[in-house]
C-alpha cells in the first residue's frame, strides 16, 4: 500500500484468536472494522482507523496493538517476520537478526545501481537511503515497517533464511467470514463420506515416477531442464509458467495465463469444466515460484514448492487417465508471488470475488515433501482456529483417514502464511495442507539447497497428500468418468 497520505489515521494489530470470526463480526465494532481492514499479517488481522473511530469506542482500541501512521515517514507498509520453525534450525535469536537485517536495509547497497539494472534476469536490486526506512512497531515476532521504493526491492534480495515479508495491500479488504450457506455446504458434504472404490481408484493412480520426474524438471535437476531458479522475478520463472500451461492443457484442462503485476511472472490457472449447471467451483492451488539462499542465484526449491506443484500436475494426470467428468467446475491455480506476500493470489482470489465467483473450498498445497528422519508421514491441516474453515479442515482429516491412513494428521500451529489465506481474507472457505503436523523443519527452507535428491525428501509422502486433495475434490464436485485404466507402472 502507499504509506502516503494516512494521518492521522491509525493502525490497529488484533491476534486472530483475540478476533475470531467464525460467527461474524461483533455488533459493537461492525461500523468501524467492516470497511477498514487490510488483511491478515503474522497472526494478526490489521484494520486502519480513522480518528473518529478511535475515539468513538475505548473498547475497540482495547482489541490489540494501535500504532499511530504519521506522515511522511515511506510510501509502503510492510510486515516482516521469521517463520515459525523447530528450534535447532535457528543459529541465531530473532532480534539479533531483525537487527541485522534492519541495519543492512539502512546501509548503503553493496551493488552500487541504477533503477532498472538487470540481476537474476530481470530482478532489480536497488540502493536504499538511510531515511527510507522506519521501524513503526516491533513484536517478538515481527515488525512492521514505513518503506520507500527502493527499500521494499531491497528486502526482498536480503531476506535472511526463515524470513518473509507481506506488503500491505493498496486498498481495504472486505471484511467477509465464510457465510453460514458456505458452512453448511460443507456440513452436507462431509455428512456423506465414506469410502468408494471408485475414488481410491482414481487417487492411487497418481504417479510417484511422474511426480519425480516433474519436482526434477522445476528444479533444474533434470538435465532437460533449464531452470535455475524460479524467483517471482526472474527471466526464468515466465518460462516455468509456460512449461504448466503445456503439461496442464496435454493432461486435459483449459489454461490461461494471468499476470497480475509489472515484473511478476504470471498465475497459472487451468479449468474443469463441470459436466452440470452450476457456479460452483473449487480450488486446488500450490506456488510455483519459490527463493533461494542469500546471494545467490541458484533457487531449486524442491520442496517449497515445487512438491505442490507437482502435486497438481499429479492429480491432473490422474483425473486425465481416468477420463473423470467433474459435475462441479474445478481450478487448479499454480500461482507466482506467494514468496513476496502472496501477491499473485492475493490478486486472483479478489477478481473472484469482484466476479461473484461461487467458491465452495479452496485447498493450498505447500511443502509437502519433508519428513524429518525418524518421523512418520504427516499430513498438517491450517489451524481453523487462525486462518480456515473448521468444516473443510474436517472433511481433509476424514478423507485421509480412508484414502491415506499411514498420514499422522494434525493441525501446525501458526497460520501458515500461504496462497489459502489470500482466499480465506475474501470470506472463502480454505485450508492449507502441509508436511507437517508442526513447525518448519526442513533445514533447506528458502535456501539453494533445496533439492530432491537429499535426506527427508519423500515422494511417497507427496504422492499421500495429494490422494487427500483429489479425493476432496471428487467427493465435493461429484464425478462421472468415461472408462476404466489400470495405473501406469512406475
Amino acid at each position: 500500500m502507499r504509506f502516503s497520505g494516512l494521518a492521522p489515521y491509525s493502525l490497529l494489530l488484533v491476534s486472530l484468536r483475540d478476533l475470531p470470526l467464525h460467527n461474524g463480526i461483533p455488533a459493537a465494532y461492525t461500523e468501524c472494522l467492516s470497511t477498514s481492514f487490510y488483511g491478515i499479517y503474522g497472526a494478526r488481522r490489521a484494520f486502519v482507523l480513522d480518528q473518529m473511530c478511535t475515539e468513538s469506542s475505548f473498547s475497540l482500541t482495547q482489541l490489540g496493538t494501535m500504532v499511530r501512521l504519521h506522515e511522511g515517514d515511506g510510501e509502503h507498509l510492510v510486515w516482516l517476520e521469521r517463520r515459525p520453525v523447530n528450534l535447532s534450525l535457528l543459529a541465531a535469536s530473532f532480534d539479533s537478526e531483525l537487527d541485522r537485517l534492519l541495519g543492512d536495509l539502512r546501509s548503503p547497497s553493496a551493488i552500487d545501481m541504477q533503477p532498472g539494472t538487470a540481476v537474476w534476469g530481470s530482478q532489480v536490486t536497488l540502493q536504499s537511503s538511510r531515511k527510507g526506512l522506519t521501524v513503526l512497531h516491533r513484536t517478538h515476532d515481527g515488525a512492521l515497517l514505513s518503506a520507500s521504493d527502493a527499500v521494499l526491492r531491497q528486502i526482498d534480495s536480503q531476506l535472511p533464511t526463515f524470513w518473509r515479508y507481506i506488503p500491505f495491500t493498496a486498498s481495504p479488504l472486505p471484511l467477509i467470514p465464510v457465510p453460514p450457506r458456505a458452512k453448511e455446504r460443507l456440513r452436507e458434504a462431509l455428512a456423506t463420506i465414506r469410502f468408494n472404490h471408485i475414488v481410491a481408484a482414481i487417487v492411487n493412480g497418481i504417479s510417484v515416477h511422474h511426480l519425480q520426474k516433474d519436482v526434477r524438471y522445476l528444479t533444474g535437476e533434470d538435465p532437460a531442464s533449464t531452470l535455475a531458479t524460479r524467483h517471482s522475478f526472474s527471466e526464468d520463472a515466465p518460462r516455468a509458467a509456460a512449461w504448466l500451461k503445456a503439461q496442464f492443457e496435454a493432461l486435459g484442462a483449459e489454461c490461461d495465463l494471468k499476470h497480475f503485476a509489472e515484473g511478476y511472472a504470471p498465475n497459472v490457472i487451468c479449468k474443469y469444466t463441470g459436466s452440470e449447471e452450476t457456479t460452483e467451483t473449487l480450488v486446488l492451488g500450490a506456488h510455483y515460484d519459490d527463493r533461494g539462499s542469500f546471494g545467490e542465484v541458484r533457487a531449486p526449491g524442491a520442496n517449497d514448492d515445487a512438491s505442490g506443484t507437482a502435486a497438481l500436475l499429479g492429480i491432473a494426470r490422474a483425473i486425465g487417465r481416468r477420463g473423470v467428468v467433474f459435475k462441479a467446475n474445478v481450478l487448479l491455480c499454480a500461482f507466482a508471488g506467494e514468496e513476496q506476500g502472496m501477491i499473485g493470489s492475493k490478486a486472483y482470489a479478489k477478481e473472484l470475488r469482484e466476479q461473484g465467483a461461487n467458491i465452495t473450498l479452496m485447498i493450498q498445497g505447500d511443502m509437502l515433501a519433508y519428513r524429518k528422519p525418524g518421523d512418520a508421514p504427516q499430513l498438517g491441516l491450517s489451524d481453523p482456529a487462525l486462518v480456515g474453515t473448521p468444516e473443510l479442515t474436517q472433511i481433509l482429516a476424514n478423507i485421509s483417514a480412508i484414502y491415506s491412513p499411514e498420514l499422522t494428521v494434525g493441525p501446525f500451529p501458526y497460520p501458515g502464511g500461504s496462497d489459502h489465506q489470500s482466499f480465506h481474507e475474501q470470506g472463502y472457505p480454505a485450508v492449507q495442507v502441509y508436511e507437517r503436523a508442526d513447525l518448519i523443519a526442513d533445514p533447506m527452507y528458502h535456501n539453494s539447497g533445496d533439492l530432491s535428491d537429499r535426506e527427508g525428501y519423500d515422494f511417497e509422502q507427496i504422492k499421500s497428500i495429494a490422494k487427500v486433495e483429489l479425493a476432496t475434490i471428487l467427493h465435493v464436485a461429484g464425478f462421472d468418468w468415461n472408462h476404466v485404466e489400470e495405473p501406469e507402472q512406475e
